[in-house]
């Protein structure tokens, strides 16, 4: 029996490789957390609705600078620096929301 393997992409590859894969996964869960995360540091700062409005408000524009500062919310070469100081961002946040807390 004989088994007609597909040929490898060539040229115009969808994917730029596995670590670009990786980097693109990781930047999006940490878009995504970090939106959250700043809905949940507006509602806590004001303690009302309005205070998560605003922090939705500020994600919906953080996300809008990342897409312009790299042409896409996903590119498929992202610098391992941005990626970086994405997820310092949300360690940021992560530490104002537990001093928001306690």
């Amino acid at each position: 029996m004989t088994y007609n393997l597909p040929e490898p992409a060539v040229g115009n590859s969808v994917s730029a490789g596995r670590a670009s894969d990786v980097k693109t996964f990781a930047a999006a869960a940490l878009l995504t957390f970090g939106a959250g995360m700043l809905v949940l540091v507006g509602y806590l700062l004001l303690d009302s609705f309005f205070g998560g409005f605003l922090g939705a408000v500020g994600a919906v524009f953080a996300i809008i600078w990342w897409r312009s500062v790299h042409e896409k919310a996903f590119p498929r070469d992202l610098p391992a620096k941005s990626l970086i100081i994405l997820a310092v961002v949300n360690a940021v946040l992560g530490v104002i929301t537990f001093l928001l807390t306690t």
